[in-house]
């Protein structure tokens, strides 16, 4: 499938979108970390090609193939992204509250609510009121985990990430070198 647009954000966006939907493999679908970031950069190769035109058919071809050996696992996958969306939306709308007219945390004045420490929080379209308090802090984890669940002492991991993160952003040192060499001579000449 090939997207066409005038607006080549929303080029990059949907083909993001399709490629995302279609190659939706997590961390723990792999046996090592080096497993998933070998997946994870084919998969931003392929979709870099796709936006930039190169060699569009061949991996649309490879796409199809993959799509249609992985499309038990890519349902499953689908499912259970809509399964924690939903869990997500019901635990950030909260315990149900009561729409009786006398509520006492309703205000008598259109959009402000009070709080259960007595705050006034504007409400939203809605008609709930703000949260007031400060919300649940994760836990620390300890024992040499650091926050993203990666060994902290583990210095072959500490590496890859370091150098495939740099490059799925788009930067690499040489484009980097490149930049300051540009930025220094174009100081340098007067013209």
């Amino acid at each position: 499938m090939v997207v066409s647009s005038s607006n080549p954000h929303s080029k990059e966006i949907s083909i993001r979108r399709r490629i995302a939907s279609i190659f939706n493999k997590r961390e723990e679908d792999f046996s090592s970390l080096k497993e998933y970031n070998d997946y994870l950069e084919e998969v931003e190769d392929m979709t870099f090609n796709l936006i930039e035109g190169i060699d569009v058919p061949a991996i649309e071809a490879k796409i199809a193939e993959y799509e249609k050996e992985n499309h038990d696992q890519i349902m499953i996958n689908r499912a259970r992204k809509a399964e924690e969306l939903a869990a997500a939306q019901a635990a950030s709308k909260g315990p149900a509250q009561n729409d009786s007219d006398g509520a006492p945390n309703q205000s008598s004045q259109t959009g402000y609510g009070t709080g259960a420490q007595g705050q006034y929080a504007p409400t939203f379209a809605g008609g709930q009121p703000r949260p007031t308090g400060m919300a649940q802090q994760p836990v620390p984890l300890g024992g040499g985990i650091d926050l993203h669940g990666y060994a902290a002492d583990d210095e072959e991991t500490m590496k890859l990430r370091a150098e495939r993160g740099g490059r799925a952003g788009g930067w690499s040192a040489e484009l980097s070198k490149r930049r300051a060499l540009e930025e220094a001579f174009g100081s340098i000449w007067i013209y």
